[in-house]
């Protein structure tokens, strides 16, 4: 069994759940609004995972990176390592959503053909909804084919702002959003 330790920060658009375990590897970021998806995906993912709460104030790798991230260091959260879970499907589709680059987006059909799997677009949709590392792990940089805001299980409003928040910052990004098809095709974390 591990133990992963909740923390809670704020930020501009809510409070924030930050899951990490004892050597700070990312397993979940969710709005506290939305804690019981968190739960959900937690026990999906880690069933024999025991969840306690982090002393209050006590900060963590994750926690600083998020915090930067809002202070508009968008590349912070880039180097954190995750242990999001899912099948070898799922990470491949988060692995390639850590490949774009603050401040752009893409679509499902894109992010679909990134991976080998051009007719898998409403299994990357599906990947992309049960994605547990929000933010670190960008899902709110997919959009529809069109450019329409679209499937954010944290609201519209949040995903708007986000994406506003990254191209307001994104001159101060040196992410280049490039990934190894490898990487893609082995279902690894990016960054290591």
């Amino acid at each position: 069994m591990i133990s992963l330790s909740v923390h809670h920060m704020p930020s501009p658009t809510g409070a924030l759940l930050v899951v990490v375990d004892a050597a700070g590897v990312l397993h979940a970021v969710e709005w506290a609004d939305h804690e019981p998806r968190m739960l959900l995906l937690l026990r999906r993912y880690h069933q024999s995972s025991e969840l306690i709460a982090a002393a209050s104030g006590q900060p963590c790798a994750a926690t600083a990176a998020l915090d930067a991230y809002f202070k508009g260091d968008i590349d912070a959260p880039a180097g954190l390592h995750t242990a999001p879970g899912g099948t070898v499907f799922q990470r491949r589709v988060w692995a390639a959503l850590r490949a774009i680059p603050p401040g752009a987006t893409t679509s499902y059909g894109i992010l679909a053909a990134s991976i080998g799997a051009p007719a898998a677009i409403r299994a990357v949709g599906a990947a992309n909804g049960a994605n547990p590392v929000s933010l670190v792990v960008p899902c709110h940089r997919v959009v529809a084919a069109d450019g329409a805001l679209t499937g954010y299980g944290s609201g519209i409003a949040r995903k708007r702002w986000l994406l506003d928040h990254e191209r307001a910052h994104a001159g101060n990004s040196s992410a280049t959003g490039s990934i190894a098809q490898s990487d893609l095709s082995n279902g690894k974390d990016h960054p290591p």
